[in-house]
């Protein structure tokens, strides 16, 4: 269901009893608000949550960052396992630690569109206002000499408003199969052993890159992403590119960079 045929069917509806129109309104609602529990329905438009490769593989992909206190132990870390990775980076935080982009793709990783702002709920905002959020992420990414050619959108909340917003940039949405529900980094005690305990060949992992919130500090963050690898790698799961877990790019290296 669409917003527009949600309006359609709440004006036909309150002809019959005003009550009635605020049904298929709710319904879309309930719809928009469900998106982040069922990454992999594409309520509204096509989305790629998980890889198809029947090979023990996995893919990580971290969200919200670049942070200048995770992200750079943490590309040290990866570095050590050998292990290439996706940052869902935001245009804002992109802008405020350029360097640390530029760090990011220097030791070989990728990097997606994940909104400029990060508000939370803009997949209820207006269709123009979708658009200049990707949009303005995009530009300020491709002064890096990228362009990013999956988005992820905040929270995992998906609309009808994205896909033409998509559509326009080139864009395809790549959601996720498999996360902790770590709360943006809020909850990270034992959250490699939730990821563990639920992981599957061919998953996309959702994990977070920015400093831990409340009295937790980065060290935990670290110690958390280090038994990830580690048990990964005992459960026979080679963690593998994005873009070779589904066989499509995630990001493309383009001329004129600053």
């Amino acid at each position: 269901m669409t917003g527009f045929v949600a309006i359609a069917l709440a004006s036909i509806l309150s002809l019959f009893h005003v009550g009635l129109a605020i049904v298929p309104l709710s319904i879309f609602v309930f719809l928009c608000a469900m998106a982040p529990f069922f990454p992999s329905r594409g309520f509204f438009l096509p989305v790629i949550s998980r890889g198809h490769t029947g090979r023990p593989v996995v893919s990580l992909t971290f969200d919200d960052g670049p942070d200048p206190v995770t992200t750079p132990p943490l590309l040290q870390l990866l570095a050590r396992y050998a292990t290439k990775v996706t940052f869902f980076v935001t245009g804002k935080k992109a802008a405020q630690y350029g360097n640390l982009i530029s760090e990011i793709l220097a030791y070989g990783h990728d990097i997606g569109n994940h909104s400029y702002s990060h508000d939370n709920l803009l997949m209820l905002r207006r269709s123009e206002k979708v658009y200049r959020e990707i949009e303005a992420a995009q530009v300020l990414l491709r002064r890096f000499g990228i362009s990013p050619v999956a988005f992820r959108p905040p929270v995992g909340i998906i609309s009808p408003r994205l896909s033409h917003a998509l559509e326009r940039q080139g864009l395809r949405c790549v959601t996720f199969s498999c996360r902790a529900f770590d709360g943006g980094n809020r909850y990270l005690r034992d959250l490699s052993g939730r990821i563990l305990k639920k992981v599957k060949p061919d998953d996309i992992i959702l994990l977070h890159d920015i400093r831990p919130k409340g009295a937790i500090d980065a060290e935990v963050f670290l110690q958390e992403m280090g038994a990830i690898l580690a048990g990964l790698k005992d459960k026979g799961l080679q963690v593998i590119p994005l873009a070779e877990l589904l066989g499509k790019p995630v990001m493309i290296r383009i001329n004129g960079g600053d």
